[in-house]
């Protein structure tokens, strides 16, 4: 006798390949005058650690939750002290056996109750959820609805049949944390669960529409606009031969301003519109009327193109000044509010920033409403992305599984429906690193059937099988070159690569903004303004992704991963933006706003080579300002300038430039008087009225050039191996022991150490050679990590030992050797303490490398030393007002500037490298009473101690050493000594990307060179 066949395990809902049960068709998210009523707020709400341990029959109506905690939705749980948040970058934080979740399955259960209002009688109820992370299923009033995945898309549900109307309904809700669809949702950032967007009840009356697609397209040549609005769902129930148009009949779509009232499905040609652009995002109001409801739509009229292998908005070139954008909230997570929407758009409007990648995932719908207002390109990407099976080799990766086709093409559908409307979409994207395969290929092939008006993008696809343009990540500036000049290395199949070559090329991801920088990004734009086929791209990425907490001492902070006990994570790389968690501008959305600034202001033009055009007069200086925009004029915009001698005003003026078109320039001459400091002349654009997105007076661009004779400063150009004037000391030399101390002029040395321990009334710990900074993110990167061979070489842990003290005619010279623990390399350096004007001591130093030196970059070349804790107020004269490094100083400017000591601190997310002011010519240390006056002489009240370039230096101060800079994990956790420690550099090792991206380019590179360089110290007292 035979055994009965046996019978596979049945697949739960929450482990099925298949995406949803009883949602709706996606369709268009607007706005209409039909009831509508929110479900956010309070909700009953209890957790259990696995789906077999959930409450059964709570979605029944007469369940009673008074036991349960209370919930707000939207919310994360685990923001609410039900588990904690977790993250991981790639790997994924369970087993890798899909569609399988792990049993240890955390699962939300929740309950609301609400009255329906009798506005909504006898009309279809549509329930829609607009994001839940990661899977759930509903019940209104007992009845099971269906379930649904995707947790950054909508899910509507038709609750016609279950909804009481004036009576009490209950609505329950099942989440779990883990399913299926979690294999397809490995974005880089926090897992975190729960209903975490908006939930509404919605009514659909009768006689109108169920879908609304608008096409407002633009002819460039002619000026035409073309718009056609079709429906889907019958308009009105009519019985007959006419049924069909006496519907399309009663929908009418109206524009008021531009004189429209037009039948849908119907093409109307509009001579004269305004087109819309990021630059300049003109909509116009417009209404879809159909007899059950009004339905509110923006309209923008404009038309994408990819032609000659160039995207093109309304027929120009366009530049991707883009960034990368998670939804985020320091205490709510990806829970955020308009507010936050809005300054998110407001803060990239006003640093220059024109384009948004929704990474990696569709955003809130009214984040899309905002840029279509306020003028930003998005590429809106689905919510895919597959990158842990990178570990497995992308065995078993669903891209290429067909049993996950309709989850695929599921996403795809919800992405384009729900946004199609949005003039400000310019792409579509498949989503973010998920390998190759078949069910890419279709996704990108639905796109383009249903959507053929917008390019598709995919950048895993390197061959660009299922994608328009050619998209690459952290590509170096030398491949990037070879992309625009169409000779990178080709692929394989001919066919296929000269289809790649024949389309744009767009980084989706550059320039990795983690901790301290990006560097590098001004040979990035160089390219993009050099290559017609290199077409900007997007900065990863806008904001860190820290969580404001606190420790045992109540001591607030930002976690990032490990913070809140996981046993994977991947650290603080969560905390990659140019902003900081609460939004504060960091100093890369600086230099990022400087280095992509719209407006090119060249001060001290002298003409390309071969330029016939008359120079400026004697006593003139040229400015030459370029356009740089795709569409608008300068006409909107105020020129100034301003004259500044040893960073003093001197006298300011308008500048008149004529209105440039886009692309176009104007040389404009300024008369200056005579100086004899070195003289500054700075010129400024700035809105010349209010904007939507920033007042008058707001600054868009500048430029900055010297008009003295005198020698200019480093620039651009790095400071490693430059040696620095050398001139003669004045008076005589006087070096007298003291016991154990040498007195030599206004200083007292140790004698045996030859370190300066008081220059005057100044008490110090005196300059010794440095070459140590805290590691940067950059510096511990993934794939570029000079940090790891400065500790293996140990260059955190040098010691000093000094060979001699001498006096060597009218000079102190004291000769050392600086070198690491277990090595046998070093420095010889040399200091000779000369006396320089004014009881001044001037200090050259002679770094000479010692012995066979591995092939690595240093950190810095320099002298630190300390000061007492109180002479913490700083002026100096140099760049500023920020932090900038020999890769990251476009943002900064030649003036004269003033902070405590606190002040120049930036408190990134992970303790590093900060607070370097670059090529300062002379720097004043004094305490508050002593700071300097406006003049720039010497305070009194104070001890103090006045710094003087030979001709510059790099200026750090801060209350820590590097070495506890280091080691802290956290801000909190730098404790104030009771010295202020201060670092001259001479250089340092540039910034880079390497924390994702290329390392620091070779020019901005440190190497063990010989090297001289000079300051002077100058009592204050």
């Amino acid at each position: 006798m035979s055994s009965p066949p046996m019978r596979g395990p049945r697949v739960p809902y929450y482990a099925s390949f298949a995406p949803s049960s009883g949602l709706l068709p996606p369709r268009a998210h607007f706005v209409s005058d039909a009831p509508s009523m929110s479900l956010s707020g309070q909700w009953a709400f209890e957790l259990v650690p696995t789906v077999a341990a959930g409450t059964e029959g709570f979605w029944e109506p007469g369940y009673d939750d008074s036991g349960w905690a209370r919930l707000p939705v939207p919310s994360h749980w685990q923001l609410h002290g039900y588990g904690a948040p977790a993250y991981t970058n790639t790997i994924y934080p369970f087993p890798l056996d899909p569609p399988w979740p792990p049993e240890e399955n955390p699962t939300g259960q929740y309950r609301r109750a609400f009255t329906v209002p009798d506005s909504m009688a006898g009309q279809r109820v549509v329930l829609r959820f607009d994001g839940v992370d990661s899977c759930f299923k509903v019940w209104l009033n007992g009845v099971e609805l269906g379930f649904a995945t995707g947790s950054r898309l909508s899910a509507e549900f038709d609750v016609s049949g279950a909804v009481r109307v004036g009576e009490e309904n209950v609505l329950a809700v099942r989440v779990h944390q883990w399913s299926a669809a979690s294999y397809l949702e490995d974005q880089d950032m926090w897992w975190m669960s729960g209903i975490f967007r908006d939930v509404t009840l919605l009514a659909r009356p009768e006689n109108t529409v169920d879908d609304v697609t608008v096409h407002a397209d633009f002819d460039h040549v002619s000026g035409e606009g073309r718009l056609r609005v079709d429906v889907v769902g019958s308009v009105l129930h009519s019985e007959g031969p006419d049924a069909h148009s006496a519907g399309r009949n009663a929908a009418r779509v109206l524009v008021p301003e531009l004189g429209i009232d037009a039948p849908v499905g119907e093409d109307v040609v509009v001579a004269g519109v305004e087109p819309w652009s990021a630059e300049s995002p003109r909509l116009y109001d417009a209404e879809l009327v159909t007899p059950g409801e009004r339905i509110a739509l923006r309209i923008g009229f404009r038309r994408i193109v990819i032609e000659d292998g160039v995207f093109k908005v309304n027929g120009r070139r366009i530049l991707f000044r883009g960034v990368n954008r998670h939804e985020f909230h320091a205490d709510r997570g990806r829970v955020v509010s308009e507010q936050d929407m809005l300054d998110d758009v407001l803060l990239m409007k006003r640093h220059n920033i024109n384009a948004v990648r929704t990474s990696h995932y569709p955003p809130h719908p009214r984040f899309l409403d905002l840029c279509d207002e306020y003028g930003l390109y998005v590429i809106d990407e689905c919510d895919l992305e597959t990158h842990g099976f990178h570990y497995e080799d992308w065995r078993g990766n669903p891209s290429d599984d067909e049993r996950w086709r309709d989850a695929y093409l599921d996403r795809m559908a919800r992405t384009v429906q729900r946004d199609k409307n949005h003039p400000s979409v310019v792409m579509w994207s498949l989503g973010n690193e998920s390998g190759s395969g078949a069910n890419l290929v279709a996704m990108y092939e639905w796109a383009k059937r249903h959507d053929p008006s917008r390019p598709v993008h995919y950048e895993r696809d390197w061959t660009t099988i299922c994608s328009d343009v050619y998209s690459r990540m952290y590509t170096a500036p030398t491949e990037v070159e070879e992309i625009g000049r169409r000779i990178e290395k080709p692929l394989d199949d001919a066919e296929q690569d000269a289809a790649r070559r024949a389309k744009p090329f767009i980084l989706c991801e550059y320039a990795h903004a983690m901790g301290n920088g990006p560097g590098g990004l001004t040979e990035y734009q160089r390219l993009f303004e050099t290559y017609e086929r290199c077409q900007g791209g997007f900065v990863w990425e806008w904001i860190d992704h820290g969580i404001r907490t606190h420790d045992e001492s109540g001591q607030e902070f930002f976690g990032y991963g490990g913070d809140f006990g996981e046993p994977l994570h991947d650290g603080n790389f969560i905390a990659d933006g140019l902003v900081f968690p609460d939004r504060t501008p960091s100093p890369g959305l600086l230099e990022y706003a400087k280095v992509i600034e719209p407006l090119r202001i060249d001060v001290g033009h002298t003409g390309a080579p071969g330029d016939t055009s008359a120079g400026p007069a004697p006593g003139e200086v040229a400015v030459r300002v370029r356009n740089l925009h795709d569409f608008i004029d300068t006409s909107g915009f105020s020129f100034s300038w301003t004259l500044e001698e040893d960073g003093v005003s001197v006298t300011t003026g308008d500048l008149d430039v004529p209105p440039l078109a886009p692309d176009g320039s104007a040389d404009v001459a300024i008369a200056v008087p005579a100086t004899t400091g070195e003289t500054w002349l700075t010129v400024r654009a700035v809105l010349g009225a209010d904007t939507a997105w920033a007042p008058a007076g707001h600054e868009i661009a500048w430029g900055q050039g010297r008009t003295d004779t005198g020698r200019a400063d480093s620039g651009a150009e790095p400071a490693g191996g430059a040696e620095a004037a050398v001139v003669a000391p004045a008076g005589a030399s006087s070096l007298e022991p003291d016991g154990g101390m040498l007195r030599f002029g206004n200083g007292e040395f140790d004698a045996a150490s030859g370190r300066l321990v008081r220059i005057g009334g100044t008490e110090l710990d005196g300059p010794l050679l440095d070459v140590w900074r805290a590691p940067t993110d950059n510096d511990d990167g993934q794939q570029h990590t000079p940090a790891a061979n400065w500790r293996r070489y140990g260059l955190h842990r040098m010691l000093h030992r000094a060979d001699d003290v001498t006096a060597d005619g009218d000079a102190l010279v004291v000769r050392a050797r600086l070198a690491p623990a277990g090595r046998a390399f070093g420095l010889v350096t040399t200091y000779r303490w000369s006396l320089a004007a004014d009881d001044a001591l001037r200090l050259d130093v002679d770094v000479t490398p010692d012995g066979v030196w591995p092939d690595i970059p240093l950190p810095r070349v320099g002298v630190r030393l300390a000061l007492p804790a109180d002479i913490d107020h700083v002026t100096w004269f140099g760049y500023g007002p920020g932090e900038a490094y020999p890769d990251t100083r476009q943002a900064v400017r030649v003036g004269r500037y003033s902070a405590t000591v606190d002040e120049m601190q930036t408190n990134y997310v992970f303790p590093q490298e900060n607070g370097h002011r670059i090529d300062v010519r002379w720097a004043d240390i004094t305490g508050r009473a002593g700071a300097a006056g406006a003049a720039g002489m010497p305070g009194g009240g104070r001890p103090g101690l006045r710094i003087e370039g030979a001709p510059v230096f790099g200026l750090t101060a801060r209350r820590w050493t590097s070495a506890d800079l280091d080691a802290a994990r956290h801000p909190h956790e730098l404790v104030a000594r009771d010295r202020v420690y201060v670092n001259l550099d001479a250089v340092q090792h540039g910034i880079g990307s390497g924390s994702c991206g290329p390392g620091t380019l070779p020019r901005y590179e440190l190497r063990a060179e010989p090297l001289r360089f000079a300051v002077v110290l100058r009592s204050m007292t």
